[in-house]
C-alpha cells in the first residue's frame, strides 16, 4: 500500500536510506572480518572468488566484476601472481588484452576461502528466515535497479 502524504513519503524514503545504510555497514563489516580471518584482503578475494565461478576473465572486465579501477586491480593481480595463485596469458583474440586464469594452488584456496566466507555469511543472515531472504533480494534488487535508472535519466 503507498503512502498518499507526502512528507510521510519522504520521511519514509530517508528512514529506508539510514536503515539500509546502517545494515549495509554492519554486513560489510561482518564480511570484512570474515575474509581477513583468513588471511587474506578483500580485493585479493573478490578477485580469486570471481575467477572460481566466472573462469579466466581478461584483467579488465574482472577489474569491472570485483569494483576495481585498473590501478587496483593490476595491483591485486600482481599480488596474487607473486602468490602463486593466478596467472596470467595473452588472449589469442585480442593481442592487446592478458586473460588471468587460477593455478592449481589458486582454485584450491579460493574454494576452501569462499566455502569459509559462504558459512560465515550464512551466519550473519540466519537472524531472517530464508523465505525473508528471497523477498530481501528481490526487493533490494529492484530498489537498486530504479535508483541506478534515476542516475541516467535527465534530471
Amino acid at each position: 500500500m503507498q503512502n498518499s502524504n507526502p512528507s510521510n513519503s519522504k520521511a519514509q524514503a530517508v528512514h529506508l536510506w539510514l536503515v539500509l545504510s546502517r545494515a549495509s555497514h554492519v554486513i560489510e563489516m561482518h564480511a570484512v572480518r570474515s575474509i581477513e580471518s583468513m588471511g587474506i584482503g578483500k580485493s585479493d578475494f573478490a578477485v580469486l572468488e570471481a575467477l572460481l565461478h566466472k573462469g579466466p576473465l581478461p584483467v579488465n572486465l574482472l577489474g569491472r566484476k570485483v569494483l576495481l579501477t585498473s590501478g587496483s586491480i593490476t595491483t591485486a593481480v600482481d599480488r596474487l601472481e607473486e602468490r602463486g595463485l593466478v596467472r596470467r596469458c595473452n588472449d589469442a583474440k585480442d593481442r592487446r588484452a592478458r586473460i588471468v586464469s587460477l593455478t592449481q594452488a589458486g582454485s584450491e584456496l579460493a574454494e576452501k576461502l569462499f566455502a569459509a566466507h559462504a558459512d560465515d555469511m550464512e551466519c550473519a543472515a540466519a537472524v531472517i528466515s530464508e523465505e525473508e531472504q528471497v523477498t530481501l533480494i528481490h526487493l533490494l534488487r529492484k530498489l537498486g535497479l530504479g535508483a541506478g535508472a534515476l542516475l541516467h535519466s535527465p534530471s
